[in-house]
């Protein structure tokens, strides 16, 4: 299977059947972020306990690529630290822009089959709509 197959696989797997798309009523956190220059949107909802995500969900509209990532970075972070989700987030942006060594994509484990998007310039916002999001909320909670 080529990398670009595995990526339109995970890519449409989390956009038909999203794992986290769905109200989050013991959320202790939320944060709505926008991409305005397309319209994609997403409300944040996270519960958070002494530093640790015990729980997340997502709601909002847009492209596929928004809503897998989404999916993709709750997967990722539930029952991580906020420092934590912090380093993915790091992570995230690197292997967006190009940076990231194979070890950290590896660590990034499922959310690194959207290296592609690298490729894409005019599809980075919609990739990085849900951690830019994650990242305000926990910017707000410390």
């Amino acid at each position: 299977m080529t990398t670009d197959s595995f990526y339109g696989e995970v890519l449409a797997d989390h956009n038909l059947h999203p794992l986290h798309k769905h109200e989050l009523k013991c959320a202790t956190h939320c944060c709505k972020g926008l991409n305005p220059t397309c319209g994609d949107n997403i409300l944040l909802n996270l519960d958070i306990h002494d530093g640790i995500i015990a729980d997340g969900s997502f709601a909002g509209i847009g492209c596929a690529i928004s809503q897998a990532s989404a999916d993709i970075m709750l997967e990722l972070i539930i029952g991580r630290s906020l420092d934590e989700a912090r380093h993915y987030t790091e992570l995230f942006r690197k292997m967006i822009a190009g940076e990231a060594t194979d070890d950290e994509i590896e660590e990034l484990e499922e959310a690194g089959s959207l290296l592609s998007i690298s490729k894409m310039p005019a599809r980075v916002k919609c990739a990085l709509l849900s951690w830019n999001t994650m990242e305000k909320l926990i910017d707000e909670e410390k």
